[in-house]
């Protein structure tokens, strides 16, 4: 085994850790699908950060825009006075691709953050205080997002957490009963990603929307991770045949850089500007840098015909993931569950993979699924090779 560079001695020292035995690997270097290591050795990255880098890392046209504001100016004054170009650019690209009644941004700093702003938002609105949420379903690792949060072993170490939080089962009937005259807002991930990837049946989504407009209840749906073209149209909903009241929205979002949004209509969003006023800020939201790389990465996507390919790529990853071993793929796009037996089994293949030069993890709530969610300017060469590494890991 070789021993622990400088580097890594100072990051296990330093740098807070949140699991007991991290990579650790040093990444100096990341292009395109792969990351470089400082023996030189390369890793086929299958995992985009958590679908964060859709366009692959350093995409050049997003690298220029960084390079071209960071020109400009930096940190002003992000929600203030001040009008800057790329918050306001960018929040127009973004409206002109959502339904007229998404058509406010409010960017933030995370995807957690976003999920805050929208409870707030809905209470806001409503007067009231009751949000229903789903089991198994993750929003962010904050406070209030933690409440949320459909898993009790992540909230439990943590309580008290707030109040008026009612989980109810994803993708049944009785959920619907949990909705009533008392719920601001009920908040779902449009596809929940680290149950292991589980899509809901598009009649129930429907029958949920619903629900919420008898009861006046808000619908956020959550497409952190579903957003920007993963499930093989630009935003999740779409193929569910509905619109939220809000839309939360995160990693892709920002080109590589850190940012979150939530979406709503003008009307809704102007609630935040009295009684308080200044209903909710951010220092660092919306940062100039921040929305030059997303608005760059995003114009990348919409010209790169990417999308357009998701499914057929999907479908080739199904083809070749066939191994005895192997007891399911979910999929909703590039967003994969391989399903293993157990954890362990799970955990011995993603080491074998990066042993391999290729880079995965596992889901939060289902560990015993391999996590795939590359880049999607994936090619189909890349994605047997992926495979093939895989299977031999198998």
């Amino acid at each position: 085994m070789n021993p622990l560079s400088e580097t890594n001695r100072l990051f296990l020292r330093h740098v807070a850790q949140t699991s007991p035995n991290p990579l650790g690997l040093e990444i100096i270097a990341a292009e395109g699908l792969y990351l470089h290591d400082r023996s030189g050795k390369s890793y086929l990255d299958l995992i985009g950060g958590i679908s964060v880098c859709n366009t692959g890392h350093r995409h050049p046209r997003v690298v220029q825009a960084i390079k071209d504001q960071a020109d400009r100016y930096l940190h002003l004054l992000v929600y203030g006075e001040l009008v800057q170009s790329p918050q306001v650019e960018y929040a127009t690209l973004l409206a002109s691709l959502l339904p007229p009644s998404l058509d406010c941004i409010y960017f933030t700093n995370s995807g957690s953050e976003a999920t805050e702003g929208a409870m707030k938002l809905a209470k806001r609105i409503t007067g009231r205080t009751e949000i229903v949420a789903f089991h198994q379903s993750y929003h962010g690792s904050t406070q209030g997002a933690l409440s949320i949060m459909g898993h009790e072993y992540w909230r439990n170490a943590f309580r008290p957490l707030l109040p008026g939080i009612r989980h109810a089962e994803y993708n049944s009937p009785e959920a619907l009963e949990a909705i009533t005259t008392q719920t601001a807002c009920v908040i779902a991930e449009t596809i929940q990603a680290e149950r292991g990837v589980f899509a809901p049946d598009p009649q129930w989504l429907q029958s949920l929307r619903r629900r919420c407009d008898e009861t006046g209840t808000l619908l956020v749906l959550d497409e952190i991770q579903a957003g920007f073209g993963r499930t093989g149209t630009l935003w999740g909903f779409q193929g569910f045949g509905i619109t939220p009241d809000i839309l939360l929205l995160g990693k892709a979002l920002g080109g590589g850089l850190p940012m979150g949004a939530f979406i709503a209509a003008k009307k809704l969003m102007q609630t935040l500007t009295g009684d308080p006023v200044l209903g909710h800020i951010t220092t660092f939201g919306g940062h100039p840098l921040c929305c030059a790389a997303g608005l760059a990465s995003l114009q990348v996507l919409l010209g790169s015909g990417w999308i357009e390919q998701v499914k057929q790529k999907e479908a080739l990853f199904h083809s070749l993931l066939v191994h005895p071993t192997i007891r399911n793929v979910r999929s909703a796009g590039l967003l994969i569950a391989v399903e293993f037996e157990s954890f362990d089994k799970n955990k011995s293949v993603i080491d074998a993979c990066i042993a391999s030069g290729l880079l995965t993890d596992w889901y939060l709530f289902a560990p015993h699924c391999l996590r795939i969610a590359p880049p999607l300017s994936i090619t189909e060469t890349e994605i047997e090779k992926a495979c093939s590494i895989i299977l031999s890991s198998v």
